[in-house]
């Protein structure tokens, strides 16, 4: 069947014996596959999707003036109160931030005024980074739900739960619309529903962090769960032959060292395996200890468990 254009400038097509729809946001190539609908049911899906994931980055991205993100950070040290859906996320962000001793911290948005991960080599200089540091730590904000007060100068960044919790909040709509198994993909993090009508598995394929996008490394047969991948493949910096990579220690302001090219977490929601892929590659050397110690099925660079 010929490409069908629906709205949000998404196409869905007939791919095998499922449909596929894609559309672009958060910065991000998305994807919903879909298999024993007909074709009006699964445009009416789609519809679910983008609109879903448009609201998200409406209210979450920090590049937008009207986002609930970009009041906060602009409050200039007055109290913002927030709606329950904002609270939960800052409740999450502040129980990881506590799980990781400070080491997943929201707050360390301020330094992508430094660090532009586009594949240059313009790495900013150490005196710098070391003047934003005053303005991260997440034990500077006062929270109190619902109201959240933030220090002048500070600002925060839910980029590292935002697109995963796009995900699980699209897939739990479209559970109530359909009992067809189905797959959320929003730029490589993801959400497999249920076995495929044939009683098998989906199959996931890990991106080569040598070559994202063009080649794979091996694939992951999933049931039903959430899959998140951390890594340097597509954002990073390279300067006389060092891979800086975009996972930012907020401690020091610089990208982790010695954290594997990639990892690949599959857990029960695209949340869980985000937030667990990205701990692991902010421990750097130390990243399977952490995952060694989850009951979770992951990838790094090196090998599959």
């Amino acid at each position: 069947m010929p490409s069908v254009t629906a709205t949000h400038t998404s196409t869905l097509i007939r791919q095998g014996d499922h449909w596929l729809g894609r559309f672009t946001a958060m910065a991000s190539p998305c994807e919903l596959l879909v298999e024993n609908v007909p074709h009006r049911e699964a445009m009416e899906l789609l519809e679910i999707v983008t609109s879903e994931a448009s609201r998200i980055e409406r209210k979450f991205s920090r590049y937008r003036a009207d986002s609930v993100i970009q009041q906060i950070n602009t409050s200039r040290g007055q109290a913002v109160e927030v709606d329950d859906e904002t609270a939960n996320l800052l409740d999450y962000a502040a129980e990881c931030w506590s799980l990781s001793d400070g080491l997943f911290d929201i707050s360390s948005g301020v330094l992508r005024k430094l660090w532009k991960f586009d594949g240059s080599d313009r790495v900013p200089s150490a005196a710098d980074v070391e003047q934003l540091l005053p303005y991260i730590g997440w034990e500077k904000v006062t929270w109190m739900k619902p109201q959240i007060v933030l220090p002048a100068g500070m600002e925060i960044d839910l980029g590292g739960i935002g697109k995963e919790y796009a995900v699980d909040t699209t897939a739990a709509l479209l559970r109530t619309h359909t009992p067809a198994s189905f797959v959320v993909n929003f730029g490589g993090d993801l959400y497999v529903s249920a076995l495929r009508a044939n009683g098998k598995f989906w199959i996931i394929g890990v991106d080569d962090p040598n070559a994202a996008g063009e080649d794979y490394v091996g694939t992951l047969s999933v049931a039903r769960g959430g899959v998140a991948t951390s890594g340097d493949a597509r954002r990073f910096l390279l300067k006389h032959g060092v891979r800086y990579s975009h996972i930012l220690n907020p401690r020091t302001g610089w990208p982790v060292v010695g954290a594997p090219r990639s990892v690949t977490v599959v857990a029960e929601t695209c949340v869980e395996a985000g937030i667990l892929s990205t701990m692991a590659m902010l421990q750097g050397s130390d990243a399977e200890i952490l995952l060694g110690k989850q009951e979770v099925r992951y990838w790094t660079r090196n090998e599959t468990h």
